[in-house]
């Protein structure tokens, strides 16, 4: 009775030590995603107002998408936090999300001392750090009637390159919502154009009613004298980005941009 007592416990023993090798292997591939700290919306306005650079993953519950962006973003927070110098987080379920991705969740927003970028690609670790690190200030330029003409040269010709200038308004609710998803176009296109917005109701008007451009949101780019209009409604860094690498040649009909009013005009 010994000996066969003795001998059962074996396949026993082997059983439990598959099982933790089993648990402990899982764990590692999880990314251990139960490290990412989550907070409610009044923590993450807390940290939204403060001076820190902040990481925010929005997630939801359910959701395939979201656990996989919650693996990587858990497995790079370490180096989020030592090379953006930020708070990583994750806030699941929140109301604050369509505030800076009117897609939803999943949603990775790197703030910046405020200012707000969007990640648009995939849940890749590498393709995350290189762009939040490429991107630790922001890249969208701010003009006005004062210096519109001066730095783009739009009815000049454009010696400065390309622009794509996105109009907004202060009591535009949609515009207010595409802050960080011009900031992601800006942070993506930069070294190949200019990235820019313009207070069409206030220190940019006169620029506004000269383009057509009073009704906001309304975006225009701007390329050797002419202007194409972005008439879509399609709000996401991949529409913008294409439209302003190629896709103004088929989506918008080239106007004339139109010369400075004179003297006389005004």
């Amino acid at each position: 009775m010994c000996i066969w007592s003795f001998k059962s416990r074996q396949p026993k023993n082997q059983v439990k030590m598959l099982l933790l090798v089993f648990i402990a292997a899982f764990s590692l591939a999880s990314g251990n995603a139960q490290d990412l700290r989550r907070v409610d919306d009044t923590e993450l306005i807390q940290l939204l107002t403060g001076s820190s650079n902040v990481v925010v993953l929005f997630n939801k519950n359910n959701c395939q998408r979201c656990l996989d962006y919650e693996n990587v973003v858990s497995k790079i927070q370490p180096q989020l936090e030592d090379t953006l110098s930020a708070n990583v987080v994750q806030a699941v379920d929140s109301n604050l999300v369509s505030i800076y991705d009117p897609s939803k969740e999943p949603s990775l927003v790197f703030f910046r001392r405020g200012i707000p970028i969007l990640y648009h690609g995939k849940a890749n670790d590498d393709e995350i750090l290189d762009f939040f690190n490429d991107n630790l200030e922001p890249a969208v330029k701010e003009l006005s009637d004062y210096n519109f003409e001066h730095l783009t040269q739009a009815s000049t010709g454009a010696t400065t390159g390309d622009w794509f200038v996105f109009f907004y308004s202060a009591e535009c609710t949609v515009c207010q919502r595409l802050y960080a998803v011009w900031e992601s176009v800006g942070g993506t296109l930069k070294r190949k154009m200019n990235i820019a917005r313009m207070n069409s109701g206030e220190s940019g008007i006169s620029t506004a009613k000269r383009l057509g451009a009073l009704e906001s949101p309304a975006f225009i780019f701007l390329r050797q004298g002419k202007m194409y209009r972005y008439m879509t409604k399609e709000f996401t860094p991949e529409a913008f980005i294409q439209f302003a690498e190629k896709g103004y040649l088929t989506k918008s009909h080239p106007q004339k941009v139109p010369e400075l009013p004179s003297v006389v005009d005004l």
